[in-house]
């Protein structure tokens, strides 16, 4: 590709943060619209992009009438593993020496868009280390250094350094650095002041350390991490939603609990870096698997970490439903099994644990939730 159609710019190491590492976000973390902001390993993310709404808008809304098709998804898995056996996990482990680089790859979906309408880009980046470095610590590795891929038709400086900020953000609450990135300038290829954007982990663990599942038995705990919001899935169906309501994204979130908040700051909150409260947690002991709350909610995601004859049965009202969730349900008339399949519903991690670590670390690990625990049979029982 010609220099007229492509700036690759690979990025130095970022220095040592000269302040001290933020913490995670907490589940009531907030982020602001700007002023001037107008009123309007292996996984498969599809997005889909639509405006307006069609005759069939009075009907339950669904993720896969929103256009993303999890089955679909989960077939090309299923082929590919045929061509590189041993993927599906969280992350990809890689044997060096005494421990496993673990490795793990996503994007933000079409949060995107909502970025674009809000204006709001210094935190968009934190979505997209959370989605890398939430799947790699499932195994118990550290992340270690994370790379982007900035991609865009006309490069705004003012605004890929807001963006980058917020990735260099979301590295130091990982405890990790950006040791490098592409930015990628194609003119005609996106829309003016459009982007995209792809992140890259990689951390360690050793080998004796390692969390695969394995040892999970009948009658382990489950037990949940608060999410912020809606995180980073799910949104093609949320901007559906947000269409059907005839809100705009600066209109206040309907809600019964006295907290004023804009629909734009409800679904813009950044996702939780899960990374230094997961290892706190692990070092407890206990710990024998983890799954990252992404697409295809508890639903699809739990059963990854389980052996084989091993299911999940998940007790609905023991963790807080977030107000953004009730009001996307209300307004979408999504079903109750559809919102467990697309959506996080205000658990973005849950932890695999011993009955006998398991009310340890419930007390220590405030907030926390005991949402069920492990059952013969497979995949995701609801009561």
């Amino acid at each position: 590709m010609g220099a007229d159609r492509l700036l690759h710019l690979v990025r130095a190491p970022a220095a040592a943060p000269a302040c001290p590492l933020r913490g995670h976000p907490q589940p009531n973390s907030r982020v602001r619209l700007p002023l001037s902001s107008a009123a309007g390993m292996r996984r498969v993310a599809v997005s889909y992009s639509a405006s307006g709404s069609g005759p069939a808008d009075e009907e339950g809304m669904t993720y896969k009438g929103a256009g993303v098709d999890i089955d679909a998804g989960t077939e090309l898995v299923r082929r590919i593993r045929k061509l590189a056996p041993g993927i599906g996990g969280f992350g990809g482990l890689y044997p060096h020496g005494d421990e496993y680089l673990v490795a793990g790859t996503d994007g933000v979906g079409t949060k995107l868009k909502l970025a674009f309408e809000t204006g709001i880009h210094d935190t968009i980046g934190i979505d997209l280390v959370a989605m890398s470095v939430n799947d790699i610590v499932t195994s118990g590795a550290k992340p270690l250094f994370f790379l982007d891929y900035y991609a865009t038709s006309k490069l705004d400086v003012d605004l890929a350094e807001k963006v980058i900020k917020g990735i260099v953000d979301g590295c130091q609450q990982s405890d990790c650095i950006l040791l490098g990135g592409e930015t990628a300038e194609m003119p005609d290829f996106y829309k003016e002041g459009e982007y995209d954007l792809s992140g890259f982990a990689v951390g360690a663990v050793k080998k004796d350390k390692v969390i695969d599942g394995k040892s999970i038995v009948e009658g382990d705990v489950l037990i949940g991490l608060p999410s912020s919001g809606v995180h980073s899935n799910g949104f093609s169906l949320a901007r559906r939603v947000l269409d059907r309501s005839g809100l705009s994204l600066t209109d206040p979130l309907p809600r019964n609990d006295g907290v004023t908040t804009t629909v734009g700051e409800a679904l813009m909150a950044p996702t939780v870096i899960y990374v230094k409260q997961v290892l706190d947690i692990i070092n407890k002991g206990g710990v024998k698997g983890l799954a990252h709350i992404t697409g295809g909610g508890f639903t699809d995601n739990i059963p990854r970490v389980f052996p084989k004859g091993l299911g999940a049965k998940i007790v609905t009202g023991s963790w807080q439903v977030l107000p953004v969730f009730e009001w996307l349900q209300k307004v979408g008339k999504i079903e109750d099994a559809e919102m467990l399949r697309t959506f996080n519903m205000g658990v973005g991690m849950v932890i695999v644990v011993s009955k006998d670590a398991a009310d340890k670390i419930l007390e220590e690990s405030s907030p926390a939730y005991r949402i069920g625990e492990v059952i013969q049979g497979e995949g995701v029982q609801y009561v």
